[in-house]
């Protein structure tokens, strides 16, 4: 049985209880779905063309950095007006553009730090209004980050954020244990070690209280995890703890499933495809994928320039005449479509590697 084959909306963005059927389908079936940070419509649509043609379900994801981008460097962020306009902004373009591609989409939105909740405070507004029109939230699911602050903190916030996106059954992904390096501002590159790696207990603690409120969540547990691309040996994972997690919950729970969390895994960029099976194999429904991409979407426009550059250092003129016009090598959809080209393709072998591509 196919992941479309549990789910009501076969196509375009999916809520609710599809989004928990797409999730338990991935956990059954021993696969992950990439969530793919996009800062563009260029982004998206490279990142869709691969989920179609691995006939794959797929997570787009914006952070705050990339939501203000989506809306124009030009608009201020005072406040977050420009990463909550341009949340939205993408989120109205992602479920208009989606269904195109025949693939369901789960639209998610990046690390919600403490100092950024008036921007996820802002996307629930929308979302609540947007479920007043039509019965179901903007958003399939939003993302808050509060694992710099002391666990009891952080849960007691997660769950009141729960508690409101419970009645549009919204999920949730919530972090405990920090994950290391540099993302979007948020920078824990000189972090202890030990705050690296989270405890079964605590992935109890979490689960006991979010569950009360809502089955709609996950968790992001730590497990040496860093954002951004490092030489091998510089990051420890061990992924394999993430099967401890699950096995203390289903003990204390007394669950009849060996595995009842919904695990994500961040700073996915950079690890070995036996990091990523294990992982998976103790129930990550989920990795996020970012550095690598940025990085596969410059090689295309970066060659492309570098194997035409006679051709677009001016208008008119080039190795096959001086009267030559050179519109058609500086156009921005020949040079930006390079980039898209081989972005997609680096989508399609995370697709490959986290066996989500055919689960269609």
């Amino acid at each position: 049985m196919g992941a479309v084959d549990v789910l009501s909306r076969k196509k375009g963005v999916i809520v609710g209880d599809d989004v928990m059927n797409l999730f338990k389908h991935a956990r059954e079936n021993a696969y992950a779905i990439p969530a793919i940070n996009v800062t563009s419509s260029s982004t998206v649509v490279a990142s869709l063309e691969a989920a179609r043609d691995s006939k794959a379900p797929l997570i787009l994801q914006v952070s705050q950095g990339g939501a203000a981008y989506f809306a124009g460097k030009g608009v201020s962020n005072v406040d977050q007006y420009a990463s909550i306009n341009g949340a939205i902004a993408a989120a109205h373009y992602i479920r208009s553009i989606a269904p195109a591609y025949g693939v369901p989409v789960v639209l998610h939105t990046d690390h919600c730090a403490k100092k950024l909740l008036p921007w996820l405070d802002g996307m629930l507004d929308e979302d609540e209004k947007y479920f007043k029109q039509h019965g179901e939230p903007l958003f399939s699911s939003h993302m808050i980050d509060l694992s710099e602050e002391d666990k009891e903190e952080n849960i007691a916030i997660t769950r009141k954020y729960l508690e409101r996106a419970a009645p549009m059954k919204q999920w949730l992904e919530m972090e405990i244990g920090i994950t290391g390096g540099e993302e979007d501002g948020v920078d824990n590159t000189a972090v202890d070690n030990n705050s690296l790696y989270t405890q079964p207990e605590d992935i109890y603690d979490v689960y006991t209280a979010l569950s009360s409120v809502s089955p709609y969540f996950s968790i992001a547990a730590g497990f040496g995890n860093v954002h951004g691309v490092y030489k091998p040996g510089n990051v420890r994972l061990h992924p394999e703890l993430l099967g401890k997690h699950q096995a203390y919950t289903k003990d204390k729970i007394g669950a009849t499933e060996s595995k009842p969390l919904f695990l994500v895994f961040h700073g996915g960029s950079g690890s070995t495809k036996e990091e990523f099976a294990i992982a998976i194999s103790n129930g990550v429904i989920k990795v996020n994928l970012d550095t690598d991409l940025q990085y596969a979407y410059l090689t295309g426009i970066r060659d492309y320039m570098l194997n035409k550059k006679e051709y677009v250092m001016k208008q008119v003129g080039n190795p096959d005449g001086d009267d030559k016009p050179n519109k058609k090598y500086f156009d921005p959809r020949v040079w930006v479509r390079e980039g898209e080209k081989t972005m997609s393709v680096r989508v399609k072998e995370g697709l490959s590697d986290f066996n989500t591509a055919g689960q269609l």
